[in-house]
């Protein structure tokens, strides 16, 4: 007899949930709880953009999954002031969110039983997701070593990373794209922390894209690359972001979007446009983040702890405690104490045990008690 529905995928616990009994712990503090576990923008979303929302409110009819000439123009006006290879109207969507592209684009694109898709060994656990819906084994590596990399479909990227901010230097990437390209796979890149550089030559000069034109050879083939707003702009609720790359892979991912309904409501899609072509609200919540990061990084290194020096961008510290280097939970369990929540390194791979993820996404007075909670605990 045929088992009956409902018959459970093979996914892996959702992680967050085994965070319980740390988080009351931390709730019970007389201080309140500094959550510095997950990376949800605290900050409100701009008045222009809520505005540019409501404009759009009136959407009687269905939006287009292809999304409007208006958001799309400028997707690629984002793509160029990156200087990233033009791939025309053909190349560019707007997604619902940028976790759901992550999840479902091997399927999407016809990654079959069987064959391996390549996930960063530290990484956020949705590319691994991403695999197992597609009937794939994932297959933890280091994405700046691809001589070391077994045959495969499709090869995530995540630049810079979550959780350890670490980037990829145009070197790196193009050797990722020589090789993807000599073993015919696809590469979709994850650069949805870009717009949040705290080391040199990042500030200066940006983070480096995959579709570069310096990177790819000015040939977007067979490379794809995920951008979110919710970082940027604080949309995060709004489920606003994009997809950039080979036309030729965007044509059969739109086929599948159409077919199954995943569309970008259209007044998220005019906040999208709006939000895209205003580069100053950026460089705002940047300076706020920037000021957030110092006081925990001071406070953090003060204290002994190792902050990984190769952090150089995106909305987290990557930290460990030298009294206990390879055990992630010491440290929750000892910041739980003192009210501060933070993601064990287990989450993101066996390569990132022994270290915590520390998110600079709460509000400027919640980081400054965690920062003083941190430097008087460990002063004693």
């Amino acid at each position: 007899m045929t088992e009956s529905l409902p018959r459970p995928l093979d996914l892996p616990e959702f992680p967050w949930d085994q965070l319980a009994p740390a988080k009351a712990r931390a709730a019970a503090h007389p201080g309140g709880i500094c959550d510095l576990s997950v990376g949800t923008p605290v900050d409100d979303t701009p008045d222009f953009i809520r505005e540019a929302l409501s404009e759009a409110s009136n959407a009687h009819g269905y939006p287009t999954v292809i999304g409007t000439t208006e958001v799309r123009e400028a997707i690629l006006a984002w793509g160029a002031r990156r200087g990233m290879v033009d791939v025309g109207p053909g190349g560019v969507i707007p997604t619902i969110g940028s976790k759901e592209a992550v999840a479902w684009i091997p399927f999407l694109l016809g990654v079959r039983p069987g064959e391996k898709v390549l996930v960063p060994e530290v990484a956020y656990p949705t590319y691994d997701i991403g695999a197992r819906l597609a009937g794939a084994t994932p297959v933890a590596v280091d994405p700046t070593n691809p001589d070391s990399w077994p045959e495969a479909a499709l090869v995530y990227l995540n630049s810079p990373g979550n959780p350890d901010g670490h980037v990829m230097s145009k070197d790196q990437l193009r050797a990722a794209v020589r090789w993807a390209r000599s073993h015919g796979a696809v590469i979709v890149s994850d650069e949805c922390y870009a717009a949040l550089p705290w080391a040199e030559p990042y500030v200066s000069e940006g983070v480096p894209s995959l579709l570069d034109a310096q990177v790819c050879d000015g040939d977007a083939s067979g490379l794809i690359v995920l951008y979110s707003l919710s970082k940027q702009s604080n949309l995060a609720g709004y489920r606003a972001a994009l997809l950039y790359g080979d036309p030729a892979l965007v044509a059969p991912i739109v086929t599948v979007r159409k077919h199954s309904g995943l569309m970008v409501p259209a007044p998220v899609q005019h906040a999208m446009s709006v939000a895209l072509a205003d580069t100053e609200h950026v460089k705002t919540q940047r300076a706020l983040y920037g000021a957030r990061r110092a006081l925990l990084l001071d406070a953090l290194t003060d204290a002994g702890l190792n902050v990984d020096p190769n952090s150089a961008a995106g909305l987290y510290l990557w930290v460990a405690d030298p009294a206990h280097p390879t055990d992630s939970w010491a440290l929750v369990d000892r910041l739980a104490q003192l009210g501060i929540l933070v993601a064990p390194g287990d989450f993101y791979g066996t390569a990132a045990r022994g270290r915590v993820r520390v998110a600079l996404t709460a509000s400027d007075e919640r980081i400054a008690a965690a920062a003083e909670r941190i430097r008087e605990a460990w002063a004693h």
